[in-house]
């Protein structure tokens, strides 16, 4: 992304009141104890198994740790995981 693109993008978030997560692209992530998450804006499943899932991102990787996960719901840009949530981890990619 452009310098300029990014003093755009940062002036419409502010002087419009935007929410950042959309405007930049960026995931929203909403965990309910460490029993359910919803993770919205994503950009594709790359690996789940009861114990682990990966998810891409438009920059990076999102990695979920835990036990009994089960996918509850899933669509093009938005999953709900269930199970015992033990660890997130962004792993971002240098711009």
């Amino acid at each position: 992304m452009s310098q300029l693109s990014r003093r755009i993008r940062k002036w419409a978030v502010e002087a419009l009141d935007l929410p950042g997560d959309l405007v930049f692209d960026l995931p929203r992530l909403t965990m309910i104890g460490n029993k359910q998450l919803l993770i919205e804006n994503h950009h594709g499943l790359v690996h789940f198994s009861p114990e682990e899932m990966h998810l891409e991102l438009k920059q990076g990787m999102l990695k979920v740790e835990g036990a009994e996960l089960v996918i509850k719901a899933i669509m093009p840009e938005e999953i709900m995981i269930e199970g015992r949530i033990f660890g997130i981890k962004y792993q971002g990619v240098e711009e």
